[in-house]
């Protein structure tokens, strides 16, 4: 195959280069967050997550592992789980991606630092794994269900290709290759059958292909997806689905088992559909995602209510008290989608992306951006104890975010698309150009057939509805700007220039100047849940545009699991955000099950409502997103019949 490259005066690339498909993307030097929502938390990205980041995994040992394995001291005194490799790799990626957005100095010296630490641990045959392989390791391979030695080589191949298109770590790409390669002699045709119990490699060495033009690598990948669903990985007490390893991919129609695992095999599967030209695979790969959508999705986006596995449950098996939602879940759910978007152009996969970053991504990370969820939970009944320690053993489902965990996979995960998110807010297709995530940014590329012309997008998004365009530079002849318009504001108000547009989709003869406004209505709204999902029957919820919004009690002052609200009021915004509902005062009794009881009494109430990703802001709360709708109750003669 034939490497891909992004357009002549790109400054620095995207995370995902498909060498063919409806959109392309635009690489970090054609889109700069400048305002608002994202700008903000991009730039503590930069200046407190990633330092943060890499200050535990030196005080860890994690870094130093290499360093160990270099010296031939590999197995002595490791630190960390057999997969705290890869946390390393995401950072470095992470780095490579923020410097390649600001062209920092400073941080291009600390990556190639990493860098060459991490190259200096690679054998001579290309493997690299500090947990295996060593004079007092167990052998390279003994442990494919478990050991993750796949899984981390496919992240230092995808620090490396981030290296590669931004100009940084200059000595990742060689090992890159060398373990690429490896791998390829290791389990191609003629070598080990096997495949790894969690999936990353696939979508790596596409990625690398693409950075290479190899297609040996693209080879491994298909051959790597082909061999999973045979139920080769040893029986586990999870089960064959936990690793995706119980149905092949073809034959599969939603997401099972481990949440994590699913979304990077169908990244995988997406990226070897689109490079080999494989529609009917792209196809059903696709159709398994509608179907996770569709009865096996949280309202906010997460994905995974099975907090022993971290896995997808039955369909419409949705607890909010229970819910998993794992952060890294929520990332890989939106790589899905920015794959599916670029592939078809079917702008529903933008807002699949734009629901999880509002209300999974930014709800995992703190405001300074040294702590983190790693499950997020849509119900918090109580109020935790103490906050997490460092020695304590992972918790899941609220309470306070962690400063670092045993199992920190989610925080560099952030990291790594915070850093390159300003790649995913536009793209160019055959018409001109397309807007899919309203923030503050400028905007200069070349469309397909070579004209250049940039826009300047201002918004105070998602606090108000007002999104400005102001086209910058165009070039002689039409071209479309292309406005996505969600679904939730079926009636949208544009304008160019103050005179009415019946469309989002505007194709004509720009000018330097001209001012599109995209006004979109931000007023909350109840939302109902499907019937089949037993555990929130019955219960209604709020959202405000993209986001969901929350019932919260900082210090559980008011006790959230007596309340019930007024579907037939429209939530209010004078004074803020709160619906109408009613607080009972039920009595305590011997058995929670009588055949008919007089209802509590109750006083009605307004309940304020906060965006949910702001919850836990102040300390520890009681929370819930699903909030019940108030019911009649049969007086005390319309018992049970005598």
């Amino acid at each position: 195959m034939t490497a891909t490259t992004q357009t002549p005066d790109s400054t620095a690339g995207a995370p995902v280069v498909p060498s063919n498909g409806v959109l392309r993307p635009l690489g970090s030097g054609e889109v700069r967050l400048t305002e608002g929502f994202w700008a903000r938390r991009q730039q503590v990205n930069r200046t407190a997550t990633l330092p943060h980041a890499l200050r535990w995994m030196r005080k860890l040992g994690w870094i130093d592992n290499f360093s160990q394995a270099a010296e031939d001291r590999r197995g002595v005194d490791r630190r960390g789980r057999e997969f705290s490799d890869s946390e390393v790799y995401k950072l470095i990626e992470a780095m490579s991606w923020e410097a390649g957005r600001t062209r920092g100095e400073d941080l291009a010296r600390e990556i190639d630092l990493l860098a060459k630490t991490v190259a200096g641990a690679q054998d001579r045959d290309g493997y690299l794994h500090t947990a295996f392989g060593g004079p007092r390791q167990r052998p390279r391979y003994s442990d494919l269900a478990w050991g993750h030695e796949l899984y981390c080589m496919g992240f230092l191949i995808q620090a490396a290709v981030a290296g590669a298109r931004t100009g940084q770590a200059a000595a990742l790409l060689p090992a890159a290759r060398s373990a690429a390669d490896h791998i390829c002699e290791a389990f191609g045709p003629r070598g080990n059958p096997g495949i790894c119990g969690h999936p990353e490699i696939e979508l790596a060495l596409v990625e690398l292909a693409r950075v290479t033009g190899s297609q040996r690598y693209l080879d491994q990948a298909a051959l790597f997806l082909e061999r999973r669903g045979r139920r080769s990985l040893p029986l586990d007490h999870f089960g064959s689905a936990y690793f995706s390893d119980d149905i092949p991919v073809r034959e599969a129609t939603v997401f099972r088992g481990h949440a994590v695992r699913a979304l990077y095999l169908a990244c995988g599967a997406v990226d070897v559909a689109v490079e080999t030209g494989d529609a009917e695979l792209l196809q059903t790969v696709a159709g398994q995602f509608d179907r996770t959508l569709a009865s096996r999705t949280y309202l906010t986006g997460g994905m995974g209510s099975h907090h022993a596995d971290e896995s997808f449950g039955d369909d419409f098996v949705l607890p909010a008290d229970r819910a998993y939602s794992e952060t890294c879940a929520g990332v890989a759910a939106a790589m899905l989608a920015w794959r599916l978007l670029l592939a078809t152009g079917e702008d529903r996969y933008a807002e699949v992306i734009e629901r999880v970053l509002f209300n999974v991504v930014a709800t995992a990370i703190s405001d300074d951006g040294q702590s983190f969820f790693y499950a997020n939970t849509l119900h918090q009944r109580t109020l935790p104890r103490t906050a997490p320690t460092e020695s304590e053993e992972l918790t899941v489902g609220g309470g306070q975010r962690a400063a670092w965990r045993e199992v920190s996979c989610c925080l560099p995960n952030i990291a790594r698309l915070l850093a390159g998110l300003n790649s995913w807010v536009a793209t160019v297709d055959d018409a001109g150009l397309r807007i899919h995530q309203y923030a503050g940014a400028d905007i200069d590329t070349r469309l397909a057939d070579g004209r250049r012309v940039a826009v300047r997008m201002s918004t105070n998004y998602p606090d108000d509805g007002v999104v400005q365009i102001r086209v910058t530079k165009t070039a002689p002849g039409p071209w479309r700007l292309k406005l996505r318009r969600p679904s939730w504001a079926p009636l949208v108000n544009v304008t160019v220039n103050g005179e009415p547009s019946p469309s989002a989709s505007l194709y004509r003869e720009f000018a330097t100047g001209d001012l599109i406004t995209l006004e979109l209505p931000m007023k909350p709204r109840f939302t109902y849940p499907d019937p089949r999902i037993d555990a929130i029957r019955g219960c209604v919820a709020v959202e405000l545009g993209p986001l969901v919004l929350c019932a919260e009690s900082p210090g559980g002052e008011l006790d959230l699991n007596t309340v019930t609200v007024d579907p037939a009021t429209e939530p209010g915004v004078a004074g803020g955000l709160s619906v109408s509902g009613s607080a009972m005062n039920p009595t305590d009794e011997p058995w929670p099950y009588p055949v008919a009881t007089p209802a509590p009494a109750r006083a009605p109430i307004r309940i304020p409502l906060t965006p949910y990703h702001r919850w836990a802001r102040s300390g520890p709360s009681i929370m819930r997103v699903w909030l019940p709708a108030q019911e009649t109750r049969p007086p005390m003669d319309q018992g049970v019949e005598q």
